[in-house]
């Protein structure tokens, strides 16, 4: 096969349409879900960066392209840092794009590592393109995903959950998925620089995406017990009112009346519905909800701050169950927010100047148990947790491996509406949605604004609620049981297989190079 370069347009120009490129990407992912962008805007960088022609040239494009992603991206932030927090308009634009300017450093770091590696083993297109780039692709948004505890929001392989490369997230999770799309769009890149394209190439994205729809019908999980019914409610307070003294006591009526409107094997809150300590509350709340689970045999799971003493309080979940008068279930969020949720260290100024109550939590442990409602066994996360997505199959896979009881439905409890009725909704929906797809496992989600939601074990969205309306999702839910790839090993499978195509590279190269005269 003959390759040929093209020319490609100088980097004065190239920066900004690859920030464009980058912006575009975004449409790729929920609501929009064209994932087919993800990969072409994605073949599109490759395509440059095998004509650039130096490895700072290939940093600066890597970085515009992720500085596009990202600040599109995420420019719901701004109503949680301005709108609700307080800052000013221009020192809130100021932190979205210095945070965009961060994570494009990763991608910067990663392509530049990519042309390096090229250079240093004088790898071919082809080889850069299927495997150098694809491995660093993965490593770099892996490294993304936990490096400072981890921004992984928008990581390439969430557009796929509807899309056929959603049948590796079982195996690889998310930043596998990644690889792959990377893995694609490096074929897709090189097609037309052949002026013969051969079969062999042409056939890469076409095996990997087919080979993606048939592991997608691959049942790793089967049910558990009998279906419990579920009433996840959506209570609509708004962000502005929730801490004023006269919200937090129509917040406490407001839950009571909706957790006792109706029986439930399960009724879920949002994250933090109740807006003050455990301590705070009336001393005749909980046992009322006692009363309530004991009289029609429901179990609650109950969004609360819950504090252990002072200056120590955690963003919890707290279970009342039909057996006991006080609360038998505690669950801690142990993957906190920086600033909203702890104060990184240095940027207490920062942090003050924000409006955030309950801004400094206590972190939980890594692994905790899950909540028993019937036949089922229910492992909540709050909020943000759900990003990481190994830490949930660390938990799965802790207590299988301990013989103890295992999740069988999963239940993030969040309140979101920090950032308004934006795209920040179905981004969210769509981060659940892989976790379902990884652990093999229903997520349930009860929210505040939105979205309230179950999805199956497959990664289908079955029902939800209109955001920004207050409602009940009354489902009945059936827990599955059983262990994919990804909660044996969580991303470790996805490590070694970047890795070995790395090494592969480098074998390949050496092997070229003592060919050669």
């Amino acid at each position: 096969m003959s390759f040929r370069l093209t020319s490609i347009p100088k980097l004065p120009l190239l920066l900004p349409l690859a920030a464009l490129t980058g912006a575009i990407n975004v449409f790729a992912f929920a609501p929009y879900g064209l994932w087919p962008i993800q990969l072409l805007t994605l073949a599109l960088f490759v395509f440059c960066l095998i004509r650039v022609p130096t490895i700072k040239h290939g940093a600066l494009l890597g970085w515009a392209y992720s500085f596009g992603w990202v600040a599109h991206g995420v420019y719901w932030i701004y109503i949680s840092l301005h709108d609700f927090g307080g800052l000013p308009g221009w020192l809130t634009a100021l932190a979205i794009a210095l945070l965009a300017a961060i994570m494009g450093l990763y991608t910067a770091m990663g392509t530049a590592a990519a042309l390096w590696l090229r250079r240093r083993w004088s790898a071919s297109p082809l080889l850069f393109a299927l495997a150098i780039f694809p491995a660093l692709w993965t490593l770099t948004e892996w490294l993304r995903g936990w490096l400072f505890t981890g921004f992984p929001w928008l990581i390439s392989g969430y557009a796929h959950t509807a899309g056929p490369l959603a049948g590796y997230a079982p195996l690889v999770g998310v930043y596998g998925i990644g690889g792959i799309a990377a893995l694609v769009a490096g074929g897709l890149a090189l097609l037309p620089q052949y002026k013969k394209p051969a079969i062999a190439l042409v056939s890469v994205p076409v095996l990997v995406l087919a080979a993606g729809l048939g592991l997608h019908q691959v049942n790793w999980t089967a049910p558990h017990g009998k279906p419990i019914s579920v009433r996840l409610l959506q209570g609509n307070v708004p962000q502005e009112e929730k801490f004023d003294n006269a919200q937090i006591v129509n917040s406490l009526r407001l839950y009571i009346d909706m957790i006792r409107s109706a029986p439930a094997d399960l009724i879920a809150t949002p994250e933090t519905a109740i807006p003050i300590l455990q301590t705070q509350l009336p001393p005749d709340y909980v046992p009322a909800l006692a009363d309530f689970a004991r009289q029609s045999g429901s179990h609650i799971a109950l969004g609360i701050p819950y504090t252990d003493g002072p200056e120590r309080y955690a963003n919890s979940v707290i279970g009342i169950s039909p057996q006991a008068t006080d609360p038998a279930y505690r669950y801690d969020k142990q993957h906190l927010v920086p600033f909203g949720e702890f104060v990184p260290l240095g940027f207490r100024w920062f942090v003050d100047m924000m409006n955030i109550p309950l801004g400094d939590f206590t972190r939980g442990p890594a692994v905790q148990a899950p909540f028993a409602v019937k036949d089922q066994w229910v492992l909540p996360n709050i909020c943000y947790e759900d990003l990481f997505g190994e830490e949930i199959a660390g938990q799965l896979a802790a207590t299988q491996a301990s013989g103890k009881p295992t999740a069988t439905l999963l239940l993030n409890m969040s309140n979101i509406a920090w950032f308004g009725n934006t795209i920040a909704l179905p981004q969210h929906l769509q981060i659940s949605q892989m976790r379902s797809l990884e652990t093999g496992r229903p997520m349930l989600r009860a929210t505040n604004t939105g979205a309230t939601a179950l999805i199956d074990p497959h990664g289908v969205v079955s029902i939800q609620l209109v955001p920004y309306s207050r409602a009940t999702l009354a489902v009945p839910v059936q827990g599955y049981s059983g262990t994919t790839p990804y909660i044996l090993m969580g991303n470790r499978l996805m490590l070694a297989l970047a890795l070995s195509m790395l090494a592969g590279s480098w074998w390949w190269s050496r092997r070229k190079a003592r060919r050669q005269p």
